[in-house]
């Protein structure tokens, strides 16, 4: 299980599955930051769209991240909280995505354009709390 939290540490670029309404996958393409001490995933994403809403309904999801040659992958799953949209740049809900940011990419060149950004997008920043990792390592 290791090489799977590896790939899942490593990766920049993942298909994120929420449920739908009628019950199937929505499926989206998202950069996710997975902790392997705190065993947390988390993702930016946006208000309105259909995967905080269907997020915002059951909060459940899967995470899947692909090697570049795509012989290995790993598969997180587990609840998620949402925190977000805020309204205010040193807000709290700000302040968690600049966590993110930071643990995610490093210190960004101007904090309060992100901030602002994040307060303009309607950004909302997803944790899972990952209770499964599976996958296959070739």
């Amino acid at each position: 299980m290791a090489d799977h939290r590896t790939l899942l540490a490593e990766s920049r670029l993942a298909v994120l599955a929420t449920l739908k309404r009628d019950g199937l996958p929505q499926l989206s393409p998202v950069t996710p930051f997975y902790d392997p001490d705190a065993g947390t995933l988390q993702v930016s994403m946006t208000e309105g769209r259909a995967k905080t809403a269907n997020l915002r309904r059951d909060p459940r999801a899967a995470v899947e991240v692909t090697s570049s040659d795509g012989r290995s992958w790993a598969t997180a799953e587990g609840p998620v909280t949402l925190v977000g949209p805020g309204t205010d740049p040193h807000g709290p809900e700000v302040e968690a995505l600049v966590a993110y940011y930071r643990a995610a990419a490093g210190e960004h060149p101007d904090w309060d354009e992100y901030r602002a950004t994040m307060v303009a997008d309607r950004r909302v920043l997803m944790t899972m709390t990952v209770e499964r990792i599976y996958g296959d390592s070739i």
